[in-house]
């Protein structure tokens, strides 16, 4: 994607300030920092017809004097000068309020997620789904198929683009066992360390900060640098600063725990203090942070599912909030949105498995003695007819002990709804060529 135009600079403000017939003019012509309800950059704004008699130019002038007063500065700081902040303008509290609602405190938790039975299958699928495309993002071309083969069997990475994922996997996990520590230094590099062991060029710079000469920058598509991060020798106490923000030690005022997790996302891309994997960390520390302040639901959620369906709107709200004053409210209002649709998909998830499984329970109520796990894998069958489970598997998808998990399959099989073979020690089940006829034979 190409780079926003740069918004009017400073000395233009100032002539516009001290220019008391264009600035009464856009004060009388604006009275909202939004425009149809959006909150535009310079870049957006130039597409649109200003009100009244205004240039483009003294339209954003206004359009900035609105956002003024509800400003809210960050210790994050910016390599020109300067800080980061954002404005609470009208759309953000409506975001923070239904987050709150929806993935926080003690509210009903939503359709099987309730029960203990089925929870760490949707947990499972969640960590999987976050690990896969978290990776994909940054250049993972495993598909999904193979990455989710890979996991659920637990067997080892075979290049680069599924070690990415495995690590993202792992990684996810670790978030989960450590959200109630503090955010320390050695919790970012361990994370780093989990996210690229294996997968960088130089394998010494895992778990470390970049060097001066490791010269690291953003591109764009055609090779534009979009970003230049801080210099090396910044990034010791650049961090030390960041860890303070992500532990609630600054600043002063109140800053809402899904507003300080966003910032921290930011905060750490931003510095780019990494040779790679720079995005990968960042995202690992936003859930660490929803995690750490009780955010429960994001342990069954994917950001970067929605981020993968439009990548260059990701890059854009980092580009926007850089390009205007270090204004970090285009990417709260996008992280934002990205939330409320994880919760919404999430949502719909669980609302589709659950009808799928009720239906096949349904049938299969009167006739068969099949637990909850068994059905989760017939269901997961009729769609997948090609499918290999095994007993490590369907182990690792359920959280079970061995034993059971071979006694669920064994028992499918004596049914006829699996069929098995061996490869090498492992015996590999499949759905029956017949299984349609299986099932029915079952409900009659």
């Amino acid at each position: 994607m190409r780079k926003p135009k740069t918004p009017p600079n400073h000395d233009h403000f100032l002539r516009f300030m001290t220019d008391k017939d264009r600035m009464l003019a856009a004060i009388r012509a604006i009275n909202s920092p939004l425009v149809d309800g959006k909150y535009l950059h310079w870049d957006q704004l130039l597409r649109y017809s200003p009100p009244a008699d205004l240039s483009h130019e003294d339209w954003w002038h206004g359009l900035k004097f609105q956002r003024m007063p509800t400003c809210t500065r960050l210790p994050l700081a910016s390599k020109l000068g300067g800080h980061f902040s954002y404005t609470l303008v009208n759309l953000i509290p409506e975001h923070l309020h239904w987050i709150d609602l929806q993935a926080g405190g003690s509210i009903e938790m939503p359709g099987d997620i309730a029960n203990e039975n089925s929870r760490d299958r949707y947990i499972f699928n969640s960590l999987l789904e976050e690990a896969i495309t978290s990776s994909q993002i940054e250049g993972a071309t495993t598909t999904r198929q193979v990455a989710k083969d890979m996991l659920r069997t637990g067997r080892p990475p075979r290049d680069r683009s599924e070690r990415m994922i495995f690590n993202n996997f792992v990684t996810m996990q670790h978030i989960n066992e450590i959200k109630n520590r503090p955010l320390t230094k050695d919790i970012v590099f361990e994370l780093h360390r989990l996210v690229t062991e294996e997968t960088l060029n130089d394998p010494d710079a895992a778990g470390r900060f970049r060097r001066n000469g490791e010269n690291i920058y953003v591109a764009g598509d055609n090779d534009d640098i979009h970003h230049v991060p801080p210099s090396a020798d910044e990034l010791n106490a650049r961090m030390d600063a960041m860890c303070a923000f992500a532990n609630g030690e600054t600043p002063e005022e109140f800053v809402h725990p899904a507003i300080r997790s966003i910032a921290l996302h930011f905060w750490l891309a931003y510095d780019h203090p990494f040779v790679d994997g720079n995005g990968r960390t960042a995202r690992a520390l936003f859930y660490w942070s929803m995690l750490h302040h009780g955010y429960w639901l994001f342990e069954f959620l994917s950001i970067s599912h929605i981020i993968q369906k439009a990548p260059s709107k990701y890059s854009r709200a980092f580009l926007y909030t850089e390009t205007d004053d270090n204004d970090l409210t285009y990417f709260i209002l996008y992280h934002l949105d990205v939330m409320r649709k994880a919760v919404a998909s999430l949502n719909d998830y669980v609302k589709r498995k659950t009808e799928e499984i009720q239906v096949i329970e349904r049938q299969l109520r009167a006739t068969a003695t099949v637990n909850h796990r068994q059905l989760a894998l017939i269901s997961h069958a009729l769609r997948h007819r090609d499918q290999i489970y095994t007993i490590e598997s369907h182990r690792r998808s359920h959280n079970v002990v061995y034993q059971t998990a071979r006694l669920d399959l064994l028992d499918l099989l004596d049914l006829g709804i699996l069929t098995v073979r061996k490869s090498g020690r492992t015996m590999q089940f499949r759905p029956a060529p017949d299984i349609d006829e299986r099932l029915a034979e079952l409900t009659l």
